[in-house]
């Protein structure tokens, strides 16, 4: 295992395989700061959201902002992660969002925060992250040029978002708690520092610059026409479609959970984000840890797995019984997620992986304002316990659903075999 430049080789155990590449190394200690800082603010943003608003309906449909630029960017972001250089774009679109941040932080800082000012950056967040999410994804292949260790790169990079989780929503809490959520938003603006110096760090060999011979519009309708004719990639995309609208979206009414249903206030939300992301941080140092082939057992389980916790969580009054399920979950939720990007990534080849990703983040991230509104409307209605019970039962039936129709097709086949 060596450097995608030629030069010290670095011998690792197999769950940390992918630091073996200096790119991907530098790649991972930006991500440990800039995403922590991520976490601080997204906690400390929907705790505001609920204190200016005191609605649920609000909370999720401010949320669901965030995310829907994707709806109408995620494919064309595709487009143009296989047409431009992909470190060029990470460093438009983290600037950006390094400026976002500390605008945020002024106006809260000067008391002339209003939900409105949060709508309108969220969106334009959202447009930003619609940019992101394609390269950043593809990024992950030329950063780790040997495809071995493609499934533990991914995985790592889920370990550095969740044990961001961890640390981030702990912190925020305090800081919530005692000095207002101002800091929060601050300092998630001078974490972007680290990430934009990584990205500049990084080495790569020099390659030819391509011609583009056709419109943006005919390759991103050529990788459409893929995806239609890959049943693999099509059936993933539609199950995480369905995680993405009535599982993952619980999560947007944590702030509910906390203040009206568990009674535990934001250091009690920094606690149920934090464990969500000790049982995710778990699930990825699990599958980083497994052979570089993605299992149907894991892909499968995780999503079950999710399901379940999620419908005991709605059903808990009980602080520490949530945080335990609250783990799970996130411990369900990473080992689904990073099993089926694997399978998604090993399964496209590298002219299309852009846009092949652009769909990913489309499913994943474009569902999002979907989920987040469908939740806040029956929690606004029926109370977020019935809103996340239903979600799960949803999911646990998608899952079901997939599993045999899967069995069918491939009856007699190892319960092992990529899905």
């Amino acid at each position: 295992m060596s450097d995608s430049i030629p030069g010290r080789t670095w011998r690792l155990p197999r769950t940390f395989a992918a630091l073996g590449h200096r790119n991907y190394r530098l790649f991972c200690a930006g991500q440990m700061v800039s995403v922590t800082g991520s976490w601080m603010q997204n906690m400390a943003l929907s705790w505001l959201i609920y204190k200016l608003t005191n609605s649920a309906f609000l909370l999720g449909a401010i949320g669901s902002l965030g995310t829907l630029p994707m709806l109408v960017l995620g494919v064309p972001g595709g487009v143009m992660a296989d047409r431009v250089e992909k470190r060029r774009i990470l460093l438009a679109t983290q600037s950006a969002a390094m400026v976002l941040a500390l605008v945020v932080a002024v106006l809260t800082f000067g008391h002339l925060i209003r939900p409105w000012h949060i709508a309108a950056l969220s969106l334009l967040s959202g447009t930003v992250f619609a940019c992101d999410m394609p390269a950043r994804q593809a990024f992950v292949v030329e950063m780790v040029e040997d495809r071995r260790h493609l499934m533990n790169a991914i995985a790592l990079n889920s370990s550095i978002f969740n044990g961001a989780r961890i640390i981030g929503p702990a912190i925020a809490g305090v800081l919530v708690a005692s000095v207002g959520p101002a800091w929060c938003f601050l300092i998630n603006g001078v974490s972007f520092t680290a990430v934009l110096g990584g990205l500049l760090l990084m080495r790569f060999p020099a390659r030819p610059r391509q011609r583009q011979e056709t419109s943006v519009l005919a390759d991103a309708l050529s990788g459409l026409r893929y995806l239609r004719a890959n049943s693999t990639v099509m059936g993933l995309a539609a199950l995480l479609a369905v995680f993405s609208v009535f599982g993952w979206s619980y999560a947007v009414l944590m702030p509910v959970f906390a203040r009206s249903v568990l009674h535990v206030g934001p250091q009690g939300l920094g606690y149920l984000m934090t464990a969500t992301g000790v049982g995710a941080l778990l699930g990825a140092l699990t599958v980083a840890s497994s052979s570089g082939r993605p299992s149907r057992r894991v892909l499968f389980g995780g999503a079950l797995l999710l399901s379940a916790a999620l419908l005991g969580f709605s059903a808990s009054r009980a602080f520490e019984l949530s945080l335990g399920l609250a783990a799970l979950a996130g411990f369900g939720g990473v080992a689904f997620m990073s099993t089926a990007n694997t399978t998604f990534q090993m399964s496209v080849p590298d002219e299309v992986r852009g846009r092949m990703m652009g769909v990913w983040a489309l499913v994943f991230a474009g569902s999002a304002p979907l989920g987040s509104f469908q939740m806040g409307i029956v929690a606004q209605y029926f109370g977020a316990p019935t809103a996340v019970a239903i979600g799960a039962a949803i999911c646990a039936v998608a899952a079901l659903g997939a599993l045999v129709l899967l069995a069918r097709r491939r009856r007699g086949a190892s319960p092992d075999e990529a899905t």
